[in-house]
């Protein structure tokens, strides 16, 4: 069985894509269509919070391109050096807090200083809205903006032409679904309803549904393991059968 997932392959460098090789083990056919482009914003900014680490408690990162900002920020040559000569080991004194760890901790954070949050154009009001009411600042900066990859249209038309309907289409952001869904509907057609649409996680399966598209999958958690699993109980209950 086919499957189509919008997501960016992982860096050729470190090998093949999980998603890919994990659908792999249970038979399905994986193919990955690149859905976002990033554009990095606000670096002389950023550099210059970077820059004063006695006025924050701490660093708070919600996602990679975040610090991917961080890293491109510092490339220059004299960024480089103050970060290696002081900048680097006066940070490390402090917290840095990530999705996934146990957000309850923040809670505990007896710094006044406000947290330094580098973020997206598209960051949710979930985690400020939180801090907020624990009374704990957060000093956001947007770093980067989430525009559609240019060669998007062109690589769903030549799928669905090439490959045909898949059996699934796996979304892994909200973002996917604003500029997929509504090619993926059009290429479909009279086909739709032979897809099974899934996404990464309860918020995508949110955009999903809000658009009007059913999600008899959601991975239990963003893992390669978790979405292979959830697909295969999903296509198997169904008897799924889309046409090589």
């Amino acid at each position: 069985m086919k499957v189509l997932l919008l997501k960016d392959p992982k860096d050729k460098d470190s090998g093949p894509d999980p998603y890919v090789k994990e659908l792999g083990l249970y038979g399905f056919e994986a193919t990955l269509i690149p859905v976002l482009s990033f554009e990095f914003i606000s670096l002389e900014s950023l550099f210059e919070k970077l820059s004063h680490p006695e006025c924050y408690g701490g660093l708070v990162f919600t996602s990679p391109r975040a610090l991917e900002a961080i890293k491109i920020c510092l490339k220059e040559k004299s960024k480089n050096e103050a970060w290696l000569k002081s900048l680097k080991q006066r940070w490390k004194t402090k917290p840095t807090y990530v999705v996934g760890k146990a957000t309850a901790s923040l809670g505990e954070e007896p710094n006044s200083s406000a947290l330094l949050f580098p973020c997206g154009a598209l960051k949710r009001e979930v985690l400020p809205t939180a801090l907020r009411e624990k009374g704990i600042p957060l000093e956001s900066l947007t770093v980067y903006q989430t525009t559609q990859h240019p060669d998007l249209r062109e690589s769903l038309s030549s799928y669905f032409s090439q490959q045909g309907i898949p059996a699934s289409v796996v979304f892994f952001s909200p973002s996917g679904v604003k500029f997929c869904l509504q090619h993926i509907q059009k290429l479909s057609g009279d086909f739709l309803a032979h897809i099974k649409f899934a996404a990464i996680g309860p918020t995508t399966a949110e955009a999903l549904e809000a658009a009007g598209v059913p999600v008899p999958c959601t991975a239990e958690s963003p893992t390669p393991q978790d979405l292979a699993a959830g697909l295969q109980k999903v296509l198997q209950a169904q008897n799924c059968r889309v046409s090589e």
